[in-house]
């Protein structure tokens, strides 16, 4: 049976250009603006904000998809064409920050399935989820150069730490695409897959994150990133406080427990 049979809604009040279900403890959430190619407009960023704030308990892991061809062509250009003051343009782009800070720091990891247009805002949106899959349709582009704006949903240090200034420079500057081999080994995503498998892959690996015990997700969302930027001193005693913490939960005890009594899977070589 497919998956899609057996999910059920979601009780989040959400924009109709977002779909939210669930299986289990894995929450499916869909850009569902297709005839828009998932442009993002404010309505869709607030539903993100409110989603990810208001994530049910009992999710453990999210799996963000867009529906139709592709996942999502940006930012609905609609929004900033209007006449607005320096002030109003800024305000604007931190609401993009703090809906997409939901996602990063939140208390679920989101793991996405990428297809089609990944471009501008979407690429924003993709970059501040955890782990990223992509289908062989998927393409890369940032045409803010193009347009006359500017980054404004976190890209400039998001997609920047993925791929590199550098590349982001070309992208901006020249109009540049990058197709999803070349994405891939840019390290735009962990996971590239056939066309038509992202879902199936996302979903499997969202299985695997929800398993882990929610402390050990928390310091990976939330510690881990913090470490790496921070100085090395700093970094190592955030380190230690948080692996204190970890190894003091009792599932945490009930796990160590199963491996040393030989009850728990060894780390073996995956294909």
């Amino acid at each position: 049976m497919p998956a899609e049979t057996m999910e059920e809604p979601i009780d989040i009040e959400l924009p109709k250009s977002l779909k939210a279900t669930k299986l289990g403890a894995i929450a499916h959430l869909r850009l569902a603006r297709s005839e828009k190619r998932n442009a993002l407009d404010d309505g869709t960023v607030l539903g993100l904000e409110t989603f990810f704030t208001r994530l049910p308990g009992d999710i453990r892991a999210v799996v963000l998809t867009g529906e139709g061809a592709h996942f999502s062509a940006g930012l609905d250009l609609s929004e900033v064409a209007g006449a607005r003051d320096p002030l109003e343009a800024a305000l604007h782009s931190r609401m993009w920050h703090r809906a997409f800070e939901a996602i990063q720091f939140g208390r679920a990891p989101v793991i996405t399935a990428l297809h089609g247009a990944v471009v501008g805002g979407g690429l924003e949106l993709a970059a501040a989820t955890h782990i990223r899959v992509a289908e062989r349709s998927t393409y890369y582009g940032l045409p803010e150069g193009q347009r006359g704006i500017f980054l404004g949903g976190g890209g400039s240090v998001r997609i920047a730490r993925l791929i590199g200034v550098a590349r982001v420079m070309d992208m901006m500057l020249t109009g540049r695409t990058l197709s999803a081999e070349e994405g891939h080994a840019a390290g735009a995503t962990q996971y590239l897959v056939d066309d038509g498998k992202g879902l199936e892959t996302a979903m499997a690996l969202a299985a695997k994150a929800a398993s882990n015990t929610a402390t050990t997700n928390f310091a990976v969302l939330h510690a881990l990133p913090r470490i790496f930027e921070s100085d090395p001193a700093s970094g190592l005693l955030t380190e230690s406080l948080m692996a204190a913490i970890a190894e003091m939960s009792g599932e945490a005890k009930e796990r160590l427990k199963d491996f040393l009594e030989k009850r728990a899977a060894k780390v073996l070589r995956q294909s």
